[in-house]
């Protein structure tokens, strides 16, 4: 048995959650263990990853117990899944078999249908709530992790049932300072593949044929511009694995739009359209509004 909540009653007692176990204490997870002790520093933070990332977890007081095996979420009221997607709807397809109590799951990968399907086979005393922070960070890891990761930032959830769970989480969410935004699995992995997986994959073709193309001597006498526009291409591709393997028709349809507006281009204005003023001003207009979201978030 893991020990009790940190503390004797105050914030422990008004916490949503008060055992809150973390499988997988990358940036995502590690933050959320992290506003979760800023925000009630004497609920049980409990982390399951490798040793070596517990050691440093709990150096820095991002959790109070851990290990590798998923028997440390036992007595969690809270299992957070932080791993990559696909190992995420694995580690779900195990949750019943060491966690034999209620609980609440939720998971933060980018795509939710897989999951929400996998989530179905689960006994009735584990309420599955899909979920997505849209936050990060230029370099991910645990090194990486922040207490105010959220603060301000929009968090879908995709409940699918379970209201009374989904209530209570969205209560979690909030206090960590995130927006919650509530979505069907389909509608998250339709737009997601727009506003993140989309732009994954152009930055990172754009910067692999300029690389090719302009090479160690082209690439010095770039500005700003291509920087900027390129910022994603450093992403690590273990992620993105899971990612494109669990969203490819929503992919290969934005995809499919991209190719079709950038041959539109390439033709011209032959057919007496104006191709490039059109696509310039829409972007534009789409780029004042998506710079006026941020100011007001």
């Amino acid at each position: 048995m893991l020990p009790m909540a940190r503390g004797e009653g105050g914030d422990a007692a008004a916490a949503p959650f008060e055992r809150i176990a973390i499988v997988g204490f990358g940036l995502i997870g590690a933050s959320i263990a992290l506003a979760a002790r800023e925000r009630w520093p004497s609920a049980l933070l409990i982390a399951v990853d490798r040793k070596e990332v517990i050691e440093t977890a709990m150096r820095m007081h991002a959790a109070d117990v851990g290990g590798d095996d998923l028997v440390m979420a036992a007595d969690a009221d809270l299992i957070i899944l932080a791993a990559p997607v696909l190992a995420n709807i694995r580690i779900l397809s195990e949750l019943h078999v060491h966690v034999p109590a209620e609980a609440v799951v939720t998971d933060v990968g980018s795509t939710k249908q897989r999951i929400a399907a996998a989530a179905s086979a689960l006994p009735a005393r584990l309420s599955f709530i899909g979920g997505q922070p849209l936050a990060g960070a230029a370099i991910g890891g645990l090194d990486a992790a922040r207490a105010d990761l959220f603060a301000g930032r929009p968090w879908i959830l995709t409940p699918t049932s379970h209201p009374t769970a989904a209530e209570k989480l969205s209560a979690f969410i909030g206090a960590l300072g995130a927006r919650v935004h509530l979505m069907t699995p389909a509608a998250h992995d339709s737009v997601v593949a727009y506003l993140s997986h989309l732009p994954q994959l152009t930055a990172s073709a754009l910067m692999h044929l300029v690389g090719e193309r302009a090479g160690i001597e082209g690439l010095s006498l770039a500005g700003r511009g291509l920087s900027d526009t390129t910022r994603l291409a450093s992403s690590p591709v273990d992620i993105w694995r899971d990612i494109i393997a669990t969203n490819q028709d929503n992919i290969a349809q934005a995809i499919d739009e991209l190719v079709d507006i950038l041959l539109r281009l390439k033709a011209g204005a032959g057919d007496g359209t104006d191709p490039l003023g059109t696509t310039f001003d829409s972007a534009a207009h789409w780029k004042r509004v998506l710079e006026a979201g941020r100011e007001t978030s």
